[in-house]
C-alpha cells in the first residue's frame, strides 16, 4: 500500500515524480503529493488520483520547478482522506518534508512530547510527527538525524526525507516496509516498487531494514545504525518495460488472466527434468524431508486460498500433516512449533507485513522456512532458509490472477517433491502426475475461450445482490478465491461455502434470482454436489456450474455449464478459477468499476 519516489538529478523532478508514481498506482491510494526544492520547499498535495495532483500542479505554473524532489500516494490509515492529511508532510518551520510508507505505532507518545516542546500540528496522520521529530534533533547532517528519529519510533516504515538545508540531497530509511535505490548517471532515485524506475534505470539496491541512504546526484551512501558506510550489492532489472504495460488491453487484470498460461509453464517445466522434480535452488534434501513432523503454511487474501488448495494436495499425495494459517492470526495464536517441522510462507509481492511477521516468528523457533514469492530479493525471500520463485513477472492489478495461479502450481510441485521424498509415489503414478502437470498451462489456455460467453453472462448477473460459491474438497477452496474476485473488483456479496454445510444456514439467505456458482470437479464428490445444486435451485437460485469434460449429467440441474479439460484431480483449481477471474472481470467492467485499483485495496500491504 502506499507509493514512494523520491529524485535527485539534473532533471526537472516534478515529472519524473510523478511517473513514478502513475506507475505505483496499483499499490492503492486515496491522495497523493510532491515536495520539490525550489530555493525552499514547496509542497503541492490533493486528496483524490493523479489526474487530481496533476491538474492542481498545472494550476501552480512554475512554482513546482527544481531537479530534487519526493512524491507520495497515500492510502488511508490515521486520518481520513483530504489535502491535509495527504504526504508530504513538513515540519512547522517548513525545513523538512517528509513521505511515509508504514504506522507509526508510538505516534501518540511523540506527538505529545513534540507539543510540549511547542510543536503544533495540522494532520491528523502518524507521518507528521516524523517531520516535526526530524526538525527537532535536526543540527546540520542529515544521516545523524535520521539516527536519532529512528531511535525513538516504533513501527513499520519507509521514509524519505527533504531538507532545505541540503537541497541537492535525499536521506531515506526502511524497517519492514519496501524501499529500494535506483542507480542512475548523474541521477539517483528512491521507490516502493521497481516498475516506478523501469522508464530511467535498469540497476538499483535492495536496502535491508534500518539502512539509512543519503541520495545525490552524483552517488549513493549508505550506512548502518552506528553510521558506517555498507557496501551492497547491484541488483540488475530482470523483466522487460513492456511487461509493465497494458500492451492494449482496457485494463492490466485482463493482461494478466490472459498471461498465466505463460506463468505457468516459466514455473512448471524448468522443474521437471527425466519425469522427476528438481528444484535445484532450495537446499532442501530429501532426507529432511522424511523427518519433516508438520507443516505450516502462512499466507494472506489470494495467497491463503492457494495455501488451502496446498493442504489438500500435499497431505493427499505425501501423507504429512499441513496447517494453514492466516498469517495475521499466526503469532497471536501462539502456534505449537516444534524442531521438525517446516514452515512454508507464501506472498506474491514479499513484503507483505503479516507475513513478514510470520516467518519471523517461525525462525524464532527455530523451525526452517520456505518461502513461495514472485519478486526476486524480496524481504521474505531473503529472510527464508530456501525459496521458490513464482515466475509471474510482474503483476500490476491489485487483485491478483497470474499470481494465484502460479502460487498454486508450485503447491502441485512441492506435494509431488515431498511425496516422491517420503516415498509414497510409485514411479509409475510420478510419471502420470508430471504427464498432467505438464498440460496445466494448456488446459489453462484453453479455459480462456470461454472469455466471450462470460462477457455474455455478466450483463445478465452485474446487478445480482448476493452470490454463493459452493465446492467440496479442492473445489471448495477454489471457490474461496473465486469469491473473493467477485467481491475485491466489482463490489457484489459474495460468499463462498463448503457446499455441505448449506443446510447449516447457508441456504437461508438463498431466494429467487439468487446467483449460485458450483464447482463440480472431484469424482467422489460429484453425486453430493449435484444434490446440492437441486437445494438451491430449489429454492430459486440460478445456478452456474463449473465440471469436468464428461460429467454432462450436471447440465440437468445446472442453467450454465463451463467444463474444464479432463486432469488429475489434485491440479482442477488451476483450470477453474479461470472462468470465475473471467465472470468477476466481465461483471466488474459491466458495472463501471475500476478494476484494476478497487476501491479501498492496496496491491502490497505493509502494515498489519
Amino acid at each position: 500500500m502506499c507509493g514512494i519516489v523520491g529524485y535527485v538529478g539534473t532533471e526537472q523532478a516534478a515529472p519524473v515524480l510523478l511517473q513514478g508514481l502513475e506507475k505505483l498506482e496499483y499499490r492503492g491510494y486515496d491522495s497523493a503529493g510532491i515536495a520539490v526544492y525550489q530555493n525552499n520547499i514547496f509542497t503541492i498535495k490533493t486528496k483524490g488520483r493523479l489526474s487530481d495532483l496533476k491538474e492542481k500542479i498545472e494550476k501552480t505554473g512554475s512554482n513546482v520547478q527544481g531537479t530534487v524532489g519526493i512524491g507520495h500516494t497515500r492510502w488511508a490509515t490515521h486520518g481520513a482522506p483530504s489535502d491535509v492529511n495527504s504526504h508530504p508532510h513538513n515540519s512547522e518551520n517548513g525545513r523538512i518534508s517528509v513521505v511515509h510508507n508504514g504506522i507509526i505505532e508510538n505516534y501518540m507518545e511523540l506527538k505529545a512530547f513534540l507539543q510540549q516542546q511547542g510543536k503544533k500540528f495540522v494532520s491528523e496522520t502518524d507521518t507528521e510527527i516524523v517531520a516535526q521529530l526530524f526538525d527537532y534533533y535536526y543540527q546540520g547532517d542529515l544521516v545523524d538525524t535520521m539516527i536519532k528519529v529512528i531511535e525513538k519510533i516504533r513501527g513499520a516504515y519507509a521514509l524519505g526525507v527533504l531538507c532545505s538545508e541540503h537541497p541537492d540531497e535525499i536521506v531515506a530509511v526502511r524497517k519492514d516496509s519496501p524501499l529500494l535505490v535506483g542507480l542512475g548517471k548523474n541521477e539517483n532515485y528512491i521507490a516502493s516498487d521497481i516498475p516506478a524506475l523501469l522508464e530511467y534505470t535498469r540497476e538499483y539496491y535492495l536496502l535491508e531494514d534500518n539502512e539509512i541512504v543519503l541520495l545525490k546526484k552524483d552517488g549513493v551512501q549508505i550506512f548502518d545504525l552506528n553510521k558506517k558506510e555498507i557496501k551492497k550489492e547491484i541488483f540488475p532489472v530482470t523483466w522487460d518495460v513492456s511487461a509493465a504495460e497494458k500492451d492494449g488491453y482496457d485494463y492490466f487484470m485482463m493482461k494478466e488472466i490472459m498471461e498465466q498460461p505463460e506463468g505457468l509453464r516459466k514455473t512448471i517445466l524448468p522443474r521437471i527434468k527425466d519425469n522427476t522434480i528438481q528444484l535445484d535452488q532450495i537446499a532442501l534434501t530429501a532426507e529432511q524431508v522424511k523427518n519433516i513432523n508438520r507443516i505450516h503454511i502462512v499466507a494472506c487474501g489470494s495467497a491463503w486460498h492457494a495455501s488451502i488448495v496446498g493442504k489438500y494436495v500435499i497431505e493427499r499425495i505425501s501423507r504429512i500433516p499441513v496447517e494453514v494459517d492466516l498469517a495475521s492470526e499466526f503469532r497471536y495464536r501462539q502456534p505449537i512449533l516444534q524442531k521438525n517441522d517446516l514452515c512454508i510462507i507464501v506472498s506474491q509481492s514479499g513484503e507483505t507485513a503479516d507475513t513478514l511477521a510470520a516467518l519471523r516468528e517461525a525462525k524464532k523457533h527455530g523451525v526452517r522456512v520456505l518461502s513461495i514469492v514472485n519478486v526476486v530479493g524480496s524481504s521474505i525471500a531473503r529472510e527464508s532458509d530456501d525459496v521458490i520463485y513464482t515466475w509471474a513477472g510482474p503483476e500490476i492489478a491489485v487483485a491478483t490472477t497470474k499470481g494465484y495461479s502460479t502460487q498454486l502450481s508450485v503447491m502441485y510441485l512441492l506435494a509431488l517433491y515431498f511425496g516422491a521424498a517420503k516415498e509414497n509415489i510409485t514411479s509409475k503414478d510420478m510419471m502420470e502426475y508430471i504427464e498432467k502437470l505438464k498440460k496445466v498451462p494448456d488446459d489453462v489456455e484453453q479455459l480462456l475461450k470461454v472469455e466471450q460467453r462470460m462477457k455474455e453472462l455478466a450483463k445478465q448477473y452485474a446487478h445480482s445482490k448476493d452470490v454463493f460459491v459452493i465446492g467440496r474438497g479442492i473445489d471448495y477452496a477454489a471457490a474461496l478465491e473465486g469469491s473473493l474476485k467477485l467481491k475485491e473488483i466489482s463490489y457484489i456479496h459474495s460468499e463462498a461455502y463448503a457446499a455441505g454445510e448449506l443446510k447449516h444456514g447457508t441456504i437461508s439467505l438463498v431466494e429467487d434470482g439468487t446467483l449460485v456458482i458450483a464447482v463440480a470437479t472431484q469424482e467422489a464428490l460429484f453425486e453430493k454436489l449435484i444434490s446440492n445444486i437441486k437445494e438451491v435451485k430449489a429454492r430459486g437460485a440460478d445456478v452456474i456450474a463449473i465440471a469436468t469434460e464428461g460429467s454432462t449429467s450436471i447440465e440437468k440441474v445446472a442453467d450454465e455449464v463451463f467444463y474444464i479439460p479432463k486432469t488429475n484431480e489434485m491440479f482442477t483449481a488451476s483450470a477453474t478459477v479461470v472462468p470465475l477471474q473471467l465472470l468477476s472481470y466481465y461483471i466488474a467492467v459491466e458495472r463501471g468499476c475500476d478494476v484494476d485499483k478497487p476501491r479501498n485495496l492496496a496491491k502490497s500491504v505493509t502494515v498489519e
